[in-house]
């Protein structure tokens, strides 16, 4: 007997109360703050169900609130308030009541004896909740029901494989589920969360996008059609890679959106590679450089640490990478950029196309009254001894969220190098990519900051 069934045992010699719940009247701001949020999605036949949802979402709050009101409930991750996760996960998941996950499916009608499920929430970890509850929602009522539930190891037990349908879903016989949902309010106060056992979240999700990167980048922009679902062009292990990375998401939910207002931006698929890398690349660790430290990725790639920041003598004949350093730190102070004297750098030599250049980079901490802790990265971009850079080269700066920079040289300028400046915060990571215009473009790992390792 497992441990789930067991406590059911002991649990059913307490009084209980079999009545039906009632249905939970929903205010005017939750129909608005449905309409809102369903308006954030770019397909109009996906609107009416993330509408629903997030009417369930609501329905669930109120019930829990009036009759548990100890149980505490956290949306911080629930995946209905994430557009770019409500766009293509057709539940509201990821709820955290207690030390419970729930996942609300809702439906608008429950004439049909089959529940349909998306498949993420049973086979994705990151997703599976310890209870399924199914909420109906009358619209043109304003009300909603709390109207059955299923545990995660339930369903295990009673879900038939072979019903997977094409469209990335799961039928389920809803006499599966319990009708009593007063019987979950039960467990969610007693129940110990070790009795449901959900499965662990696999570590190999960099190594499964990495296999599958190259056809993620032919597959993905045809994602660009609101309309077109993940189950229409990928495979499931393609999906997982996109489903267990936020950032892919976001990556389509924000190209649909563009779509849609037609918007003239960079090409998609430029910022996609960018991204796969950002996550799929180990990153050199420049927090490390304020300890007088470089990494084993950094040392590996040749970076050379510069010395603690002094201000230039003057111009005097280029000795050195460091001399060469000064006079360009020189300049950018002269132009109002600040440096403070805590910064640290380091410089690399590269060849693109033969032709020889040197990439510096510059990391200090940002200490401000904001709680939030930031770090900032100076890049600079020249060639040995100060030499003239090709008249076609680029810099390109990425982060998770798009392409932060991209330029070239300055033709008003007499400079003999390029520079930007980026801030983030200390979890964000830097991809920096030096391209000419015949397409030979170089990347360098990425760049994070992190003082503790």
């Amino acid at each position: 007997m497992n441990n789930f069934t067991s406590n059911i045992l002991l649990m059913s010699y307490l009084d209980f109360d079999d009545s039906p719940t009632s249905a939970i009247i929903l205010s005017d701001d939750d129909i608005d703050r449905a309409a809102e949020m369903s308006d954030r999605i770019p397909n109009r036949l996906k609107q009416w169900q993330v509408y629903l949802n997030c009417l369930a979402l609501s329905a669930f709050e109120k019930w829990l609130d009036e009759r548990a009101e100890s149980l505490n409930i956290n949306l911080d991750k629930c995946t209905i308030l994430q557009p770019a996760l409500a766009n293509f996960i057709n539940a509201v998941a990821n709820l955290q009541v207690g030390e419970f996950r729930v996942c609300l499916i809702a439906t608008g009608s429950l004439s049909d004896e089959m529940v349909r499920i998306p498949r993420v929430i049973i086979d994705l970890p990151e997703f599976i909740p310890h209870f399924y509850v199914l909420v109906e929602v009358l619209e043109e009522e304003q009300s909603a029901n709390v109207y059955a539930f299923l545990s995660y190891q339930e369903l295990l037990e009673r879900q038939n494989l072979t019903s997977l349908q094409s469209d990335g879903n799961y039928q389920l016989p809803i006499s599966s589920f319990d009708k009593n949902p007063d019987r979950l309010l039960l467990y969610l106060r007693c129940l110990e969360v070790s009795a449901i056992s959900l499965p662990a979240i696999p570590t190999n999700r960099a190594e499964i996008l990495a296999r599958v990167q190259n056809r993620l980048l032919e597959l993905l922009p045809e994602l660009r059609l609101s309309e077109r679902e993940l189950s229409d062009i990928l495979t499931w292990e393609q999906a997982t890679a996109v489903f267990t990375h936020p950032e892919l998401l976001n990556w389509i939910y924000s190209l649909q959106k563009e779509t849609l207002q037609q918007e003239n931006n960079p090409p998609a698929n430029t910022f996609l590679q960018d991204l796969i890398k950002l996550i799929t690349q180990p990153a050199v660790n420049a927090g490390r450089w304020l300890g007088n430290e470089l990494d084993e990725l950094a040392q590996g790639l040749s970076w050379v640490l510069l010395p603690s920041f002094v201000p230039a003598s003057g111009m005097r004949p280029m000795r050195s990478p460091e001399e060469e350093f000064e006079v360009i730190v020189t300049q950018l102070r002269q132009r109002s950029l600040e440096i403070p004297i805590q910064a640290r750098g380091a410089y690399q030599d590269i060849l693109l196309a033969g032709i020889p250049l040197r990439m510096y980079a510059v990391t200090w901490h940002l200490l401000g009254e904001s709680e939030q802790r930031e770090w900032s990265l100076l890049l600079i971009l020249g060639a040995p001894a100060l030499a003239s850079l090709p008249a076609n080269i680029k810099l390109r700066v990425s982060d998770q969220t798009g392409i932060l920079d991209e330029l070239g040289l300055n033709a008003e300028s007499e400079d003999a190098y390029i520079f930007t400046r980026v801030v983030g915060n200390w979890d964000e990571k830097f991809l920096i990519s030096v391209s000419l215009m015949d397409g030979v473009e170089m990347t360098l790992p990425p760049f994070a900051f992190d003082l503790g390792r």
